[in-house]
């Protein structure tokens, strides 16, 4: 006999109900559930020794994570830029003063020290992390310390705007939660290793985070413990991006149709030297196309100081080729 049910509802017969299928079910549901925690609490374990909170006059906050035993820590350069005193707060509360050992707008990337022998994180790869692997980030937002937020790596190979104007490479997008406070913080792997400095997130905007690669972070590091800086070469010149003409573009057969349109030229400069005049367009800087003001501070790099390179210029429709030993920037 079937019972009677109510309108809309389905009839079951009762000899026929299974009771295992929602207990398997729910086993199911609670492994896979521990598993999930299990990975987090993981890379916590591995990795939240070594997150400090970092503190400046005036209240400003932010997060840091240790990468060697000898008290070396990475931040972000917004969080200590402009302080007269550092202080970083370790998880069992103690605080200790922090030296500023270099710091680079460029990258948004600092490196504090700290006279004490701390517990250190991992560094990962960057290149090997995936779209839709676990992300874990850990930080001190608010200046609650030690929170955790985890989530997906939602894209890769993103591109973001420091403060200083240049483009960060390498960025990992995440919808792990940042808050303010969280700046500087690591972005962890379920098997504890640091792919990425948390940097940014986009204001009103649910899921979309941002963390520096760890393997640009590294390089930075190693030069700002070397040098205290990014050394960039420095041509002297303004400009902005301007579309090249057609005509010009096919006229010259042009493997660009963009390029940098000189707006002033400094005084005693590099560019000066070089017989640059504004109004010239920089389309190529060494072998490499100019197609924007972008592309040419990615080409002024280290290797390029003190060294004689070849640059396309458009001047009245025709091209020409200045040769320019670009000087070492002053600018941070």
């Amino acid at each position: 006999m079937v019972r009677s049910t109510r309108s809309g509802d389905l009839p079951i017969a009762p000899d026929s109900y299974d009771s295992s299928m929602n207990t398997d079910s729910l086993v199911d549901e609670a492994e896979l559930l521990d598993a999930y925690s299990r990975a987090v609490i993981g890379a916590v374990d591995a990795v939240g020794p070594a997150v400090v909170s970092v503190q400046r006059e005036r209240g400003g906050s932010g997060s840091g994570v240790a990468f060697t035993p000898d008290g070396l820590i990475l931040t972000n350069h917004h969080v200590v830029h402009g302080a007269s005193r550092v202080e970083v707060i370790l998880p069992e509360g103690r605080a200790l003063r922090a030296d500023v050992i270099g710091q680079d707008g460029g990258s948004d990337l600092a490196v504090l020290r700290v006279d004490a022998q701390l517990p250190f994180a991992r560094l990962g790869d960057s290149r090997r992390v995936r779209v839709g692997q676990v992300a874990v980030a850990i930080g001190n937002p608010y200046g609650f310390q030690h929170s955790v937020t985890s989530g997906v790596v939602s894209a890769l190979g993103r591109s973001l705007r420091s403060q200083a104007g240049r483009l960060i490479d390498d960025i990992i997008q995440t919808d792990a939660s940042l808050n303010p406070g969280n700046s500087g913080g690591p972005l962890v792997t379920t098997r504890g290793e640091v792919v990425g400095i948390n940097t940014a997130m986009i204001q009103r905007a649910q899921g979309l985070c941002f963390a520096i690669g760890i393997n640009t972070a590294r390089f930075v590091a190693s030069r700002l413990i070397r040098d205290g800086r990014i050394r960039r070469a420095y041509i002297g010149i303004g400009g902005q991006n301007i579309d090249v003409p057609r005509a010009v573009a096919r006229s010259q057969q042009l493997a660009v149709s963009l390029g940098v349109l000189v707006t002033s030229v400094e005084a005693a400069s590099a560019a000066e030297g070089a017989g640059f005049r504004k109004g010239d367009i920089i389309i190529a800087f060494g072998d490499e196309p100019v197609a924007g003001i972008d592309d040419l501070h990615r080409l002024l790099g280290e290797e390029q100081i003190g060294v004689t390179s070849a640059v396309a210029v458009l001047r009245r429709g025709e091209r020409r080729t200045l040769h320019v030993i670009p000087a070492e920037s002053e600018r941070n």
